[in-house]
């Protein structure tokens, strides 16, 4: 623990290089051959990452993973068995997923069978490279739909963005049907689809999505993309949404009206 208290820094510029093994010895006071040995430990559960240039270490992911998923803990608890639902019935990597200003955050994730797997808890990414992303902003305005799309991205990947209009017919189809099938941008799979998650106020609070990695003819995309957006609706109902059709309460009208 103070370790990580230490690798946690200042909470600044200073710390994004992170910290070498002889300051952080020097600072706890302890062995250097000691501090090394418990580093290594920790890096092994993924509580801290060493750069492999620098040889300098940070907070790991996982504690980034867990520090969003205590922020979201309800949507997580209840989410989980719909998630794994999805990646059992498939057998592909299954997801949760939140909007974060422009950015996408996984809250969690829960692998197929297969031996490889990317970690994606705690990590944000551009809603627009993610294949949750359509999912997510559905909901928005065309013209901050387009303002985003035309935001600049790192060199390399604009190419890696479909068109706006296609972007545009992908979130009505997500309004109309219930869920989207994107090309997944920053993954070596065939294909994503995805559905909105909404709360109470029947808001798109999340996205649960799927990863395919086998090759897979459009018409069974749609056929999963069905069973995600049944998924949705059954978490949603499970996060207090009404059912459709049901009236609101007075005081979910008066929040909207405000």
């Amino acid at each position: 623990m103070e370790i990580l208290e230490v690798l946690a820094g200042h909470g600044d510029e200073r710390d994004a290089d992170g910290f070498g093994v002889s300051w952080i010895a020097e600072r706890l006071g302890r062995e250097k051959s000691q501090v090394s040995r418990a580093l290594r430990a920790l890096e092994l559960e993924g509580m801290v990452e060493r750069d492999p240039l620098t040889r300098r270490y940070r907070l790991g992911w996982r504690l980034f993973a867990l520090a969003a998923r205590t922020q979201h803990a309800r949507l997580v608890r209840v989410a989980t068995p719909y998630v794994r639902h999805l990646a059992a019935a498939f057998d592909e990597d299954a997801y949760l997923c939140v909007l974060r200003g422009s950015m996408v955050l996984t809250l969690l994730s829960v692998p197929s069978s297969r031996a490889y797997h990317r970690v994606w808890e705690g990590v944000s990414i551009p809603v627009i490279m993610a294949a949750a992303g359509r999912s997510l902003l559905a909901e928005w305005e065309e013209g901050r739909v387009r303002e985003l799309l035309r935001a600049s991205l790192p060199s390399g990947l604009d190419s890696a963005v479909g068109s706006e209009d296609s972007w545009l017919a992908d979130l009505a189809h997500v309004r109309s049907a219930g869920y989207a099938i994107s090309d997944v941008e920053l993954e070596d799979s065939q294909a994503g689809v995805s559905a909105p998650v909404r709360d109470h106020r029947g808001l798109i609070a999340a996205a649960i999505s799927v990863s395919i990695t086998r090759r897979t003819s459009q018409e069974r995309l749609h056929e999963m993309g069905a069973v995600v957006a049944g998924e949705a609706r059954e978490l949603s109902a499970a996060l207090g949404l009404p059912p459709a059709g049901a009236p609101v309460p007075l005081a979910r009208q008066a929040g909207r009206a405000l």
